[in-house]
């Protein structure tokens, strides 16, 4: 499919995988709405992509925010043709440890955080009855580990909506959902981790084969490039060499 043209909003657009996707859709000459927290590092990413785009600022995990957010997208943009939810936070701790507020945060944020901005683009989609949700799940929503129960579950629960959600919008709206699903990858997330054990663990020394963010941004590109007959549910990809 043609992505020239095309209104997207990018989460997390402010560093790692979110700002290697918003790159890539500027790349493709996609209008690019660019939404995080951080206003001063999508401002930063504004000057260097070529594509036409817009700063938004939004917390993902507090409602007004992600509505006032998409109110600026679309009196800017009109309509909204892709969604990527790719803000997340990786926090993972050993249930013994108890982070109670950080397992809640990563619910708030992972999941809580992608039903908003999927409640906000919905009326957009089904009124045009096109459109195509990409939501950035993980490979551990499918593999868990030990202290990763949270997180994995969170990723979980998003793989799950996806496929709840083409099963509702697909037939009816011609709205197309894809779960991304990475393995190890390169970026800032793991600064999240805020136990000590886990961080002196072996297991988590980091120094496994890591996929890179534009990695992540190709197969979000290769979903959304695909016929409009087409619809890819699942995506998952691993760095070589990972066990």
């Amino acid at each position: 499919m043609e992505l020239k043209g095309k209104k997207a909003v990018v989460t997390g657009a402010s560093s790692g995988i979110g700002k290697a996707i918003a790159k890539k859709l500027a790349e493709e000459q996609c209008q690019v709405a660019l939404a995080s927290r951080s206003l001063g590092k999508l401002k930063e990413l504004q000057k260097e992509i070529s594509s036409e785009s817009i700063v938004v600022e939004m917390d993902v995990s507090k409602t007004e925010s992600v509505k006032s957010a998409f109110e600026k997208i679309y009196n800017e943009f009109g309509s909204v043709d892709i969604l990527v939810n790719c803000a997340g936070i990786m926090p993972l701790t050993y249930l013994k440890n108890r982070h109670l507020d950080e397992w809640l945060d990563t619910i708030e944020v992972n999941i809580k955080g992608s039903l908003r901005c999927i409640d906000a683009v919905i009326p957009s989609m089904t009124k045009n009855k096109s459109g195509h949700i990409v939501n950035i799940a993980s490979v551990d929503g499918k593999e868990i580990f030990k202290g990763g129960a949270v997180y994995g579950a969170s990723k979980a629960a998003i793989i799950e909506l996806s496929r709840a959600m083409r099963m509702e919008l697909s037939p009816e709206f011609n709205i197309r959902v894809t779960a991304i699903e990475p393995g190890t990858v390169e970026t800032s997330l793991r600064e999240d981790i805020t136990d000590e054990e886990l961080l002196e663990d072996k297991d988590y020394a980091g120094d496994e084969p890591k996929l890179k963010a534009e990695d992540i941004a190709e197969a979000v590109f290769y979903a959304l490039s695909q016929p409009e007959h087409v619809n890819v549910n699942e995506l998952l990809v691993k760095p070589t060499g990972k066990a």
